[in-house]
């Protein structure tokens, strides 16, 4: 794969023209562990829209920001904060909020869980039950670790464990169905399907110009008859007493 061809075709359309060396070391990472897992290329360009998405571009693991003021806690969570006096003690306080809004769910039982599992990757999990698919439960920090974001993000996608869809069940002969698939991470198809089906094309179009997948695999080449006489000599004549008894 041609990987300056790659960031050529995205850098423009996707970056504004330019990005910084964080964000070409985080899609670097995600490139060599689909070449390592041999991905499919529509299901790498599916997972390189989701991590833009996410991480705001940033291709970096992300911490979810709690950091809210009351005005904005009304419209974030209505439902649990219908008026902005409700929100008010919750406000620029990430930690006590955390465990408001996911305490007592997402296999969130102790008092600070909330706060301990709270988002963390590239596509961010959340929840203790969610950390423990991917056998984080005891360090749910990792999950900030791009090794440990890169293998929940190829793992989460291609098998389904985020919330039960997988890459493969968006395959279509009419071509990949990137607005649809946004159903692998999280159920906002019809706010953000649109923007995932546009960063999803451009990044299938630069894998295609890249070359992505299309390296065959190298040949050993045929070994070279041994020389004659050195080593390769006194070993026959080794072998040759062997066979005659040792004479």
């Amino acid at each position: 794969m041609d990987r300056a061809k790659f960031f050529a075709a995205v850098r423009s359309p996707l970056f504004a023209g330019k990005m910084a060396e964080k964000q070409v070391q985080g899609v670097d990472a995600i490139l060599d562990e689909a070449e390592r897992r041999g991905t499919p290329l529509a299901h790498l360009a599916a997972m390189l829209a989701e991590t833009h998405h996410e991480t705001g571009g940033r291709f970096q693991p992300v911490t979810e920001n709690l950091n809210y003021s009351a005005q904005r806690l009304t419209e974030v969570w209505p439902s649990r904060f219908p008026t902005l006096a409700s929100a008010k003690p919750y406000a620029n306080n990430p930690r006590k909020l955390a465990n408001k809004v996911y305490g007592g769910r997402l296999g969130n039982v102790a008092p600070d869980d909330g706060w301990l599992y709270r988002g963390r990757g590239l596509p961010q999990i959340t929840g203790k039950e969610n950390y423990a698919k991917f056998g984080l439960a005891g360090t749910p920090d990792k999950a900030s670790q791009m090794a440990t974001a890169i293998r929940i993000l190829f793992d989460g996608m291609t098998d389904g464990m985020f919330s039960g869809k997988r890459l493969a069940d968006y395959d279509s002969a009419a071509g990949y169905r990137y607005a649809a698939s946004r159903a692998i991470i999280n159920d906002d198809v019809k706010a953000n399907g649109e923007k995932i089906e546009k960063y999803g094309r451009v990044f299938e179009a630069a894998l295609r110009a890249a070359g992505y997948g299309t390296k065959k695999p190298t040949v050993p080449a045929a070994p070279t008859a041994p020389a004659k006489g050195g080593l390769w000599a006194a070993l026959v004549n080794i072998i040759i007493k062997i066979l005659r008894g040792g004479k």
